[in-house]
């Protein structure tokens, strides 16, 4: 799995002109599956997402998490994320996740985040081509990749 984590103090989607999902505070969260991920990299990657100590305390230092500051998580599927652009100019998308694998891990890590943050995770549409709108804070993205635990 692979993502792309942006601080932000408000974000949403919107499909179809209806938003899915909307957050004042916290983290939009854009995230890429590929056919060999599994239950154990959702779970090691949703307790990374809800752990990262990235909002600032009252000293201003970046010490806090999204879950000590009661902020939101906004989870967008992105499978661009997998891009493979060695060749040519048009990317190619063959590592990331065919929807019959995806989707079942994207619900699963929908789960995850939700009991690891202890509220209700809001969510784009799989597959559904999403308008994402964010006022990005600091700015601070921090980018993970589950094969590689850095």
């Amino acid at each position: 799995m692979r993502t792309v984590i942006q601080r932000v103090a408000q974000a949403s989607v919107t499909v179809d002109g209806k938003i899915t999902g909307e957050i004042a505070g916290g983290l939009l969260v854009l995230l890429g599956i590929e056919d060999a991920d599994n239950m154990a990299d959702i779970t090691w990657l949703s307790n990374k997402i809800v752990n990262l100590r990235i909002f600032n305390d009252a000293e201003g230092v970046m010490n806090l998490s999204v879950k000590d500051m009661q902020g939101g998580i906004l989870l967008v599927s992105q499978f661009t994320l997998y891009a493979a652009t060695k060749k040519g100019n048009r990317p190619s998308y063959i590592r990331s996740g065919k929807p019959e694998t995806a989707i079942p891990l994207y619900e699963k890590m929908i789960a995850q985040l939700t009991a690891d943050l202890g509220r209700e995770v809001q969510t784009g549409i799989f597959g559904a081509d999403m308008k994402v709108a964010l006022l990005n804070d600091g700015p601070v993205t921090i980018m993970i990749d589950t094969r590689n635990k850095e």
